[in-house]
């Protein structure tokens, strides 16, 4: 049953840890970040063992007692708490009601490598959290295999970032390593075209030439500076979307999710 409401304050030790997991280092200790939401909750629900806990407000759980009737029949714990509870856990100014802790899921290069991906998005030093929850939640979209964030870039476990997946983050591995170079020669190893996104690609996107049916791993990189030449130089190919318009460019997202369904498109259609 849940918890009785004042059975936990902001003084209390679990909601302490949990509000700990804002920073960077203190999920990288555990293990563990915090979900926003109901549509994030219920994703969470839905994965085995994904969410440890869950606090609520009283009016967040009239609101969604499906949610925790679902938690209940899982064994995880939904605690009814105060509205100051969530919003010293949430990352919102106006929280939903809902916040879960969550466990990362056990995902590395390795273990996504070993599943033989054949459509893989990389993110190379892309700092802004929510552009890598809007590229998380555009590959989940299109059907990627994983998501991989290299070099310089943000942890797509911070709060803002895993919103801005809207419950992605549970549905397809999602991993970081430092090593740019190593990762593109190992997706290359296996068997994927790398192809940079890049204003200043030398082949369009809609070009003929441009085999999107073959596996695939898409590169963006940093939403103002782009892709370093070293790293463009470690692509197969660098493709440009074409701007009909006069707008002068796509910002990341919007150029991740043309990219992808290009590709989703493409391997629908082989």
């Amino acid at each position: 049953m849940a918890s009785p409401p004042d059975r936990l304050t902001v003084r209390s030790g679990r909601v302490k840890h949990t509000r700990r997991l804002a920073t960077r280092a203190f999920r990288a200790e555990t293990g563990e970040f915090i979900a926003e939401g109901p549509q994030a909750v219920r994703e969470g629900l839905a994965e085995p063992d994904a969410v440890v806990e869950i606090f609520a407000t009283e009016v967040g759980t009239a609101q969604h007692d499906d949610l925790r009737v679902v938690a209940e029949r899982g064994h995880v714990p939904w605690h009814v708490v105060t509205d100051d509870v969530v919003d010293s856990i949430a990352d919102t100014v106006q929280p939903q009601g809902l916040v879960a802790r969550c466990r990362i899921p056990d995902h590395s290069l390795d273990t996504l490598l070993a599943a033989h991906p054949t459509f893989v998005v990389v993110c190379a030093d892309i700092r802004d959290p929510g552009n890598a929850g809007a590229v998380i939640r555009c590959a989940d979209a299109a059907g990627a295999d994983g998501v991989v964030f290299v070099g310089d870039s943000v942890d797509p476990y911070n709060p803002k970032a895993v919103r801005a997946t809207v419950g992605s983050v549970f549905h397809l591995p999602v991993v970081t390593d430092r090593d740019t170079p190593g990762t593109l020669v190992r997706l290359q190893d296996l068997g994927l075209q790398v192809l940079a996104a890049d204003g200043g690609g030398d082949v369009s996107l809609f070009d003929d030439t441009l085999d999107l049916s073959r596996p695939t791993a898409w590169l963006m990189g940093n939403e103002a500076r782009g892709l370093p030449e070293a790293t463009r130089g470690l692509a197969d190919r660098v493709v440009s979307v074409p701007i009909f318009g006069r707008a002068e460019s796509l910002n990341l997202a919007t150029a991740a999710a043309v990219c992808l369904y290009a590709s989703a498109r493409a391997r629908s259609i082989d």
